[in-house]
């Protein structure tokens, strides 16, 4: 049977309504990993308060929305988790309470706080951080 989600490089393409559902999936089950408040989902995903609704509907298997920015945002997320099971291959504890967990290297800030407070750059922030970890 052929598989019907839209592959790019082996990947679900996040411009067809089948990518955007595999992506909604594996960042709401993502979030279920680190354990993040809604609050903070919302803020991640680039949400406001009043988007909750949308949330619902992406955790019910709804696609995300087609938008630069929330598809950019969510592969940021995947990005930031592939990384993570790099540097802790033989940890999943790590690889799940990492994001919630106060770093030094973040001012004593967990990585979830620096998303949560600086939005698309903190996310990039991150995602940096880890890719440089990755080189070291």
């Amino acid at each position: 049977m052929k598989n019907k989600i839209t592959l790019k490089d082996g990947k679900p393409d996040p411009r067809s309504r089948e990518g955007r559902i595999a992506l909604a999936g594996m960042v709401m089950k993502l979030f279920d990993l680190w354990e993040l408040p809604v609050k903070d989902q919302l803020a991640f995903l680039g949400l406001s308060e009043g988007s909750r609704k949308a949330l619902a509907r992406y955790r019910k298997g709804e696609p995300l929305a087609n938008h630069r920015d929330l598809l950019d945002r969510a592969g940021n997320l995947l990005s930031i988790h592939r990384s993570l099971r790099i540097l802790y291959p033989h940890n999943r504890e790590i690889v799940y309470k990492w994001m919630t967990t106060p770093n030094g290297d973040f001012n004593g800030h967990s990585p979830a706080d620096i998303v949560s407070e600086e939005g698309f750059l903190g996310l990039l922030r991150v995602k940096g951080y880890l890719d440089y970890e990755r080189e070291r």
